[in-house]
């Protein structure tokens, strides 16, 4: 790697997991002397090379780094370790590792840029839940999943790009996207946001009047937008797990304040398979539990479950300072036996576990509406089953004034009834938001 150093160009390193290792054992002999005295070193003989060998301290081997990667005309950057999944007993937050105290000495001593990426890290799994913080590692206490690498690299991007050494300053000038992505959210003192998120029963064209319309669009019709915020992140076509991996979700969390409010509506994508190319299925239920999947283009994907995604999203909310209520996906056009499909066996299975297990708010809206739609147009059908089909076709006309082009998405009139059962559930259940209602 030395060799491949050319000038201008810039060397972050940082290591230091493994240094704690024996010295001269015959698997590996990978250990360092802690520390950084540029004097101190032990001989012996290494089982693994077969031949006498010296070790130096943390703070040499640093210092031979530095050294190459200045003769061959590239700028150094020393930075500390990711942290691991160990908590201080007596303080209880994440443990720092000694390295980080020996790479910044030497970083001053010898006039390099230090980034403490174990502090902006460990910082950040000190706010997540246990729940959380165990899920940006995978396997053991020290390799990280897809999360964790995704918070360490953007630690890392953080540190780089807000340092004050003017050393970095052309890095930093090359550097972009590092500021966190957000909806551009009027605040007003005193008015909470509502975030809406889902898939495109809750935001969809909304624009034609006889088009297909997202159910949120029309939540102007029941909230008092004098007391409220209102702000439509649903985008049509997500699962819960595409809204996650397509940084929707981060967008929404990254925008949160105190007092928020967020509401969690997906199911009609989730579904789907998990390995096409729209990459949206999820594993069925609420199990704590994931799974390498092979996706279409040969690469591979870590997927959870319906319900752990969910309690991500709640315990995130959470985490913010903001409430989070789950609500049910909306009925589809379907009248099985003359009555409107209800799929309580299992969405609504799978939701009340998680309001079980989590303890959030739950808005039913699936069967609020679903209701609805029965009182309206609900029948006994023939036991003749030609009569009985015609009598579904005709059930499914004249419901479908509240559904547009396919049995799953809304009319705007569809849209404004179920705007109507969140308000409805809201105020059932004595939610506190209910009391930013019309």
């Amino acid at each position: 790697m030395r060799d491949a150093v050319k000038p201008g160009d810039w060397v972050v390193v940082s290591i230091g997991h493994n240094d704690g290792a024996d010295f001269f054992d015959a698997r590996r002999a990978r250990g360092v002397i802690p520390g950084v005295d540029p004097d101190t070193m032990v001989t012996g003989f290494n089982q693994r090379t077969q031949r006498q060998g010296t070790v130096y301290s943390y703070g040499h081997y640093l210092r031979l780094y530095i050294n190459d990667i200045r003769a061959h005309g590239g700028n150094p950057i020393l930075m500390s370790l990711t942290p691991r999944d160990a908590y201080n007993e007596q303080t209880g937050l994440i443990v720092r590792k000694p390295q980080t105290e020996w790479a910044a000495y030497v970083a001053a001593t010898e006039g390099v840029p230090f980034v403490d990426l174990n502090e902006i890290s460990g910082a950040k799994l000190d706010t997540y839940s246990p729940w959380k913080e165990k899920y940006h590692f995978l396997g053991d206490h020290i390799h990280t999943s897809k999360y964790g690498a995704e918070m360490n690299a953007r630690s890392a991007a953080e540190g780089l790009y807000y340092s004050p050494n003017p050393l970095l300053q052309p890095l930093q000038a090359m550097m972009q996207n590092v500021e966190l992505n957000q909806w551009q959210v009027k605040r007003e003192e005193g008015k909470p946001v509502l975030f809406f998120t889902g898939d495109s029963t809750v935001k969809n064209k909304d624009k034609e009047d006889d088009g297909m319309w997202g159910w949120a669009s029309q939540a102007f019709t029941v909230f008092d937008e004098s007391k409220i915020t209102l702000c439509n992140a649903g985008r049509a076509g997500r699962s819960t797990r595409s809204f996650v991996r397509e940084g929707l979700w981060e967008k929404v969390y990254n925008s949160l304040q105190p007092g928020d409010y967020v509401t969690i509506q997906f199911g009609h994508n989730d579904i789907c398979p998990i390995t096409d190319q729209k990459a949206r299925g999820v594993i069925p239920g609420t199990a704590d539990t994931l799974h390498v999947y092979k996706m279409y283009d040969d690469s591979y994907e870590v997927v959870y479950s319906f319900g752990w995604y969910l309690r991500k999203m709640i315990d995130d909310c959470r985490e913010k300072g903001a409430t989070p209520i789950l609500v049910s996906l909306t009925p589809r056009n379907e009248w099985p036996g003359g009555k409107v499909e209800r799929r309580d066996a299992t969405y609504g299975k799978w939701y009340r576990e998680v309001v079980a297990e989590t303890g959030v708010a739950f808005i039913d809206m699936h069967n609020i509406s679903a209701d609805f739609l029965d009182k309206k147009f609900a029948k006994r059908l023939s036991d003749d089953k030609e009569k009985a089909k015609t009598q579904t076709a005709d059930i499914k006309k004249k419901a479908g004034i509240y559904f547009n082009t396919d049995h799953t998405h809304a009319s705007k009139l569809g849209a404004q009834m179920n705007a109507q059962s969140f308000a409805k559930g809201l105020k059932a259940v004595g939610h506190p938001l209910a009391k930013y209602l019309k």
